[in-house]
């Protein structure tokens, strides 16, 4: 059985949910690490998987992710077990299970989303965002500490349901698609901390019954999506009220994300694009953008308002996606503007299932991305507003450029260059494919240093060059 669970864990790639620890030291030759240094970096990562979305912890197992064990004495290996307890403060209490692969020892560690904000015995905080394990700053620790209080709502247990009230094919379904043949009780519980067996009836948690449930909408009334279709670019009413559709969708969030994303797809229109003498096809919406903010908004929202629904409005020059709750603190909206790598999850036993089932497949990086596709499509940046208990994100299908200027663009991917050296070479291409140092910083909204570390790591890549030697004006080479 060992074996069998350890196949399955490396099978997976390090991300939010996972991460190996070698217990071997490389730097000069192979060595076993000290058992204070890897009781350390366990209590580290455990305390980022803690404080963030919960996790598993496999410690035995290289980067490449070769079994090699851990050589450490018993002495060693029982104060590895006990580090949670002795090293983090408050103390943690994961499941801690001792795995054997022939003479290989190997630790798996199982910790849930806390409660409450666990720091190392300095005093250090962290928070884990994809492969990422970085400290906290301080001012984020207090932010962190009240955001956790929003954890209670789908955690907390229902009073008179039962297993009765679950989808078993769903279940049975999510269990394939993760390739995981341990036995519904076990998966949900151990797995995923979606139920309680301790007693003699099985209790079930609210996002149990929101992700599986027969009828989430008996435990949760408002927890499915709205989709409106307006005419026009405004919301009319009464005499005047321009709704061409709507429809609601209510299914168990394992199925409610494809049912709504291939309804609104219908709606999503096609633009006709004469270019190079040909027409070419081509969305109003880059289908990523649209489909990521209607994912953030059903794993993000705060469902402990149950008045309301995620709604996705549609208009003839835009879309709008509205989750109920702000975003969480820490997240910030200028954080989300400024594109920086943001997670926080308001409902973590959510959103782990939701990752699982592919939906959440880039922790930390859907809104940079969101920019990329919309930037990549010549389409204006996503705008992030609040209005009452509503966040929402507007996507809007008016192009910034024209169509040579997209294809030109198109040809740096987003690896090559950043979101400030593309809106540079746009400015350029347009105004006689020359800019100088100022130009940058004006456009670009950024001090005298950045724009020339930009500048510069343009000119190593051949796509821009100084007019003269020395000379703070620079030309586009056009044909790379």
């Amino acid at each position: 059985m060992h074996a069998a669970d350890l196949g399955l864990l490396l099978k997976q790639e390090r991300g939010q949910f996972l991460d190996f620890v070698s217990a071997f030291e490389h730097k000069k030759g192979v060595q076993n690490k000290a058992s204070g240094e890897l009781a350390r970096e366990i209590a580290r990562l455990l305390t980022g998987m803690a404080n963030g979305d919960g996790g598993t912890l496999l410690v035995g197992v290289e980067p490449d992710k070769s079994v090699t064990g851990i050589p450490h004495s018993p002495e060693e290996v029982q104060a590895l077990i006990q580090a949670p307890q002795s090293l983090i403060s408050p103390p943690l209490y994961p499941s801690c299970q001792r795995l054997h692969l022939g003479n290989l020892l190997l630790l798996k560690y199982d910790v849930s989303p806390a409660l409450e904000v666990h720091k190392l015995g300095a005093g250090r905080a962290f928070y884990r965002i994809a492969t990422e394990t970085p400290s906290l700053p301080a001012e984020q620790i207090q932010s962190l500490r009240e955001a956790k209080k929003s954890f209670f709502f789908e955690r907390q247990h229902i009073l008179g349901a039962g297993w009765e009230d679950l989808d078993r094919d769903a279940i049975q379904a999510f269990a394939e698609k993760i390739q995981d043949p341990r036995d519904a009780t076990l998966l949900l519980g151990q797995g995923y901390h979606l139920l309680d067996t301790s007693q003699e009836k099985t209790s079930l948690t609210m996002a149990a019954l929101l992700l599986f449930g027969k009828d989430a909408s008996r435990w949760h009334p408002r927890c499915g999506i709205d989709f409106v279709k307006y005419e026009g670019t405004e919301r009319q009413h009464g005499a005047a009220l321009n709704v061409i559709k709507r429809i609601r969708f209510e299914a168990p969030l394992c199925r409610l994300i494809d049912e709504t994303v291939g309804r609104i797809r219908e709606h999503i229109r096609e633009k006709t694009i004469l270019h190079d003498l040909f027409f070419h096809e081509r969305l109003e919406y880059p289908t990523f953008a649209w489909q990521e903010a209607l994912v953030n908004a059903v794993a993000h929202r705060d469902y402990s308002l149950t008045g309301a629904s995620v709604e996705v409005w549609m208009f003839d020059d835009r879309i709008e996606v509205r989750s109920p709750g702000l975003p969480p603190a820490p997240v910030t909206m200028e954080q989300l503007r400024q594109q920086k790598r943001v997670h926080f999850s308001r409902n973590p036993l959510l959103v782990r299932v939701l990752a699982d089932l592919g939906y959440l497949r880039e922790i930390g990086e859907g809104i940079p991305r969101i920019f990329q596709e919309m930037e990549h499509h010549g389409l204006r940046p996503p705008e992030f507003s609040s209005e009452g208990f509503f966040f929402t994100v507007t996507l809007r299908n008016t192009p910034i450029y024209d169509e040579a200027t997209l294809k030109w663009l198109n040809q740096f991917g987003a690896s090559m260059i950043n979101f400030r050296q593309r809106r540079l070479l746009v400015y350029a291409y347009s105004h006689g494919k020359s800019f100088s140092t100022t130009d940058y910083q004006r456009v670009a909204e950024v001090d005298r240093d950045t724009a020339y570390r930009d500048i510069r790591a343009l000119v190593k890549l051949g796509i821009v060059a100084p007019l003269k030697p020395k000379s703070r004006s620079y030309r586009i080479i056009e044909k790379l």
